[in-house]
């Protein structure tokens, strides 16, 4: 009876709240709202966060985030159960503005190897490491007991609001199921999360469609954790001498490996449908007929998507075929919405996809899709 009662208090009834992000103004750091629902929503969801334990999903300008209170041990473990996510897997912790970094979280200078970095990308999609200090407030379920933690200023009007309103730094992974594609819709969120959650907050699309880039310029030379919104090669350009020899970590950490940040570790980004990565392809008309030959796949009996950016051809009458777009931004604001389109909505069995070349924004393209394909076709080509 016991654990019946147990498990009844933790399903929700989940609320979708609309807001209304470009009612939102920042003047010093202090969101000024002027739509009355927004605000209202706000509210809902900033007491949500401080008197309870309950985890609430929330957008950004990556993708849709599911937020706790990163100085709560109950709240962070509400975050893990929602996404029935490793506890080995750290969290990033997001804040509103510097100014609440130096009040809520740390006693020291930020490192000057970052202030370059986060004074021409913050708010926005660059996660940096600092260290845990034996005095942090940090919760140790945030950083999976490493020596550092992952933090970030998020550039969307309803997150920074959300943290300053509540002025609690929250920890905030995807606000998705453990492993599945990550949500940029709060549908996708609703999705998932349906009766784990008690509300998210709807800000509509979220612009940059994948994760944060992570940075870490503890160590020398500095390192690429994670590719995400903010491009290798602006760092360097931005960061200077102190990043010119920036090193980009390898993509997925063994199991027993400790990690820093999110990203690095377990199977990530995936749809139910199999994933093949078809990389060096040319026009894939080739590669995809030998694929299908050589699987002895039938396209005209099995449900087949293709999600093409700038070479493939559309010449498979069978295809259910999605447009990627042909920028590196346009791919990654597209990617994880099709490859959930293609899944929940049309429920192929089977999901191509072109790859790109891994420089500016398909360095962060090419790691999810790595790590979501079951397969990868190489067709050799330049």
């Amino acid at each position: 009876m016991l654990l019946f009662t147990l498990r009844r208090a933790m399903s929700f009834t989940t609320r979708i709240l609309k807001v209304r992000p470009e009612s939102i103004q920042f003047v010093n750091d202090k969101p000024q709202i002027s739509d009355n629902e927004t605000l209202i929503n706000l509210e809902i969801a900033a007491k949500e966060l401080t008197t309870t334990h309950n985890a609430i999903g929330f957008p950004t300008e990556t993708v849709y985030g599911l937020a706790g209170s990163a100085l709560s041990d109950e709240s962070v473990k509400s975050i893990y159960k929602a996404k029935n996510r490793p506890a080995d897997n750290p969290l990033i912790v997001h804040i509103s503005s510097i100014e609440q970094l130096k009040r809520k979280l740390i006693n020291y200078e930020i490192p000057q190897v970052y202030l370059d970095l986060i004074s021409h990308f913050w708010p926005g999609p660059l996660t940096i490491l600092l260290p845990i200090t034996k005095d942090s407030p940090i919760s140790k379920l945030v950083t999976a007991n490493q020596d550092t933690f992952a933090v970030r200023v998020p550039n969307h009007p309803v997150a920074r609001a959300l943290i300053a309103m509540s002025d609690t730094p929250i920890a905030a992974p995807s606000a998705n199921a453990s492993t599945r594609p990550s949500p940029t819709l709060a549908e996708h969120v609703y999705h998932d999360l349906n009766g784990k959650i008690p509300l998210i907050l709807d800000g509509g699309a979220c612009d940059v469609g994948v994760e944060s880039t992570v940075i870490d310029g503890l160590v020398d030379p500095p390192m690429l954790l994670r590719p995400g919104g903010v491009s290798l090669e602006d760092i360097k350009r931005v960061g200077g001498k102190l990043w010119e020899n920036i090193v980009v970590a390898k993509k997925t950490a063994g199991k027993l490996e400790p990690v820093k940040t999110p990203g690095m570790k377990y199977r990530h980004y995936s749809p139910t449908a199999k994933v093949v990565l078809f990389v060096n392809c040319g026009d894939g008309i080739n590669a995809i007929e030998n694929y299908l030959t050589n699987n002895k796949v039938d396209a005209s009996a099995t449900k087949i998507a293709l999600l093409k950016s700038k070479h493939f051809g559309e010449d498979h009458p069978h295809f259910i075929i999605k447009r990627l777009g042909t920028t590196g931004n346009e791919i990654s604001h597209n990617l994880f919405k099709y490859l959930r389109e293609v899944d929940e909505e049309d429920k192929v069995e089977l999901i191509f996809v072109e790859g790109i070349d891994e420089t500016n924004e398909g360095l962060a393209v090419m790691n999810r899709l790595s790590k979501a394909a079951m397969e990868v076709v190489n067709g050799g080509e330049a």
